[in-house]
């Protein structure tokens, strides 16, 4: 009986030809990051929003989630929750500041008035030379013209501008929900994505979470902590707009290197000078004490060394990233830094673990 020799294996098609080189199919990669970035950046803020208040409140949703025993049930809960914590206090203040600062826009310009500056002058003789080259170089009536005038405009086009913050602001926690939902199978598909180790995938994980809680918790809960305790105590001591201080002084102190003393140090040399000694010193020791102490001392304890950035690099990466994407910066700089120093890190590890590694290793390391 004659032996049939085996068949010759079918290629299959793919390998025939037609399947992408690897050159190829990085630059449709690449391509399609690219199309996708596009695509998402009309939703960057609500998307930043949505993930920074997701790994915020991942917490609470947990607890919600044992004791609802639904993820979907859980995380409408969470988003609900996180709202009322999150946004009601936000438009509350926000709708005073802005009754607060058009308001006192009439009481601050006339402080400024030509009149008034040339009889400062004349009560301080000895600061004469500094106050007069000031008001040589510094038109301080047009300044505050102008001042009110933009703000008159900025007000008109918050109100213009109050359906793209309502659509945002629903975009927000319409991620929101998805995201706790559905926030195992994210971290799977991200992990899955990543060129990265389990390890190396939790460290990159642990170093995002800890940049959000840093700089949420600690830079921005310390500044508005700063700003309404400087803004309380112009109140106090019967300074006009209170809360628009109190505001700015907030907004200050979320800078590196800068912060509330940049609003209430000059209010209280100015008290000085008006011969209010008492509520410049009462001033100037609630500032250096109190509002500074916030700083020195609840700003370390809430975030530690979580943070783990030089200042220098900080302050890149929050005035960096609110130039470049806005408000969303503020998180979303010292977010990408914290992650590119994390890779770096990570490839560091890698090169010195294969310079230890013995020869043998690094061969098998290097084959295909």
């Amino acid at each position: 009986m004659e032996k049939k020799s085996p068949q010759p294996m079918l290629q299959p098609p793919l390998l025939a030809g037609r399947r992408l080189a690897p050159t190829a199919l990085a630059a449709v990669i690449v391509l399609g990051v690219a199309i996708c970035a596009f695509m998402a950046k009309p939703f960057l803020g609500a998307l930043v929003w949505s993930t920074t208040l997701a790994v915020l409140f991942a917490p609470l949703d947990l607890v919600m989630s044992r004791r609802l025993g639904s993820r979907s049930l859980s995380a409408l809960t969470t988003a609900v929750m996180t709202a009322c914590i999150v946004v009601v206090p936000a438009i509350l203040v926000a709708g005073t500041l802005l009754n607060e600062a058009v308001r006192s826009a009439a009481v601050v310009v006339p402080m400024f008035d030509a009149e008034d500056w040339t009889r400062f002058v004349g009560e301080h003789p000895w600061l004469a030379p500094a106050l007069q080259w000031i008001h040589d170089k510094v038109d301080f009536p047009d300044v505050m013209r102008t001042a009110t005038s933009a703000l008159g405009t900025w007000s008109g086009s918050v109100l213009r501008a109050s359906f793209s913050g309502v659509a945002n602001l629903l975009l927000t926690f319409y991620f929101l929900f998805y995201l706790l939902r559905d926030r195992e199978r994210i971290t799977e598909a991200a992990r899955m994505s990543l060129p990265l180790s389990e390890p190396e995938f939790s460290q990159l994980v642990r170093r995002v979470t800890d940049t959000i809680f840093a700089t949420v918790l600690g830079t921005v809960a310390v500044a508005a902590l700063q700003g309404g305790l400087g803004g309380l105590m112009f109140w106090w001591l019967g300074l006009p707009a209170p809360v628009f201080w109190g505001v700015l002084m907030a907004l200050l102190a979320v800078v590196p290197f800068l912060g509330a003393f940049v609003v209430w140090a000059p209010a209280a040399a100015f008290l000085a000078l008006s011969g209010a000694y008492t509520s410049a010193v009462v001033l100037a020791i609630w500032g250096t004490l109190v509002v500074g102490i916030v700083d020195n001392v609840v700003y370390p304890i809430l975030v530690g060394n979580r943070l783990r950035m030089h200042t220098m690099l900080s302050f890149i990466a929050v005035v960096g990233g609110l130039v470049l994407m806005g408000a969303p910066g503020v998180v979303l700089g010292p977010l990408l830094l914290a992650v590119t120093l994390t890779l770096v890190q990570i490839w560091r590890d890698r090169a010195a673990a294969s310079i230890d590694a013995p020869p043998q290793q690094r061969d098998a390391a290097q084959c295909p």
